[in-house]
């Protein structure tokens, strides 16, 4: 007879492979990704090696499973929703805006902890490749729309104004602004006047009343 409870087993497996990513998660956070060790995942998270191992057979797996994670954690697919279900161009790159304001500096640590290492350990590079790719498609898809809007401001093209967004998906924005006090509010306000005056034409700009 099929059971009508989640099993137990597998309740208690998902919660083991919660805590080892949020204890690498941790770790990254507090120590960087120089600490980041199998046994060092193992005495965060509060359990043995074997635990560890049961769920991530390599650091490798264990890294690549942590973008998973914190975008499930932190709502990557609900703040990008709005986003990618955006009406039209210009309101998709206002989504944008609020997007960045909101979502990346709550991954600044870990990102600056992939940053500081990411040229010498090779499982830091994958991760920021994959983040890279990601927010690159993205940026792309923005540029793309507006192009096909016919709202993308000269001079320009697809290329570079995907190039451009995504080079302002910085860390080193993040860190900045909330150095200087900003507020998410403010933040989303001034990306969202910056993009708008940037890569939006006007509609019917020649137009006079």
């Amino acid at each position: 007879m099929a059971r009508s409870i989640e099993d137990p087993q597998n309740a208690r497996s998902r919660r083991t492979r919660e805590a080892v990513l949020a204890a690498t998660r941790d770790i990254l956070e507090s120590d960087g990704f120089e600490a980041l060790t199998m046994a060092a995942v193992a005495s965060r998270a509060g359990i043995s090696r074997q635990a560890v191992y049961l769920h991530f057979r390599t650091r490798t797996e264990l890294v690549t499973a942590l973008f998973g994670y914190m975008a499930e954690r932190e709502g990557l697919s609900e703040s990008l929703g709005s986003v990618r279900d955006a009406p039209d161009a210009v309101t998709a790159l206002r989504e944008w805006a609020r997007h960045l304001a909101g979502y990346h500096p709550r991954l600044m640590a870990v990102d600056r902890a992939i940053d500081r290492v990411r040229h010498a350990d090779a499982d830091a590079a994958r991760y920021r490749e994959t983040i890279d790719a990601r927010q690159m498609a993205n940026c792309r898809m923005l540029a793309e729309r507006l192009a096909g809007e016919a709202r993308l401001a000269d001079p320009w093209t697809v290329d570079t104004a995907a190039d451009m967004l995504w080079s302002l998906v910085a860390t080193d924005l993040f860190e900045r602004l909330r150095a200087r006090d900003w507020t998410t509010a403010a933040a989303t306000e001034h990306l969202r006047v910056m993009f708008e005056r940037t890569f939006v034409r006007p509609e019917n700009p020649g137009r006079t009343r």
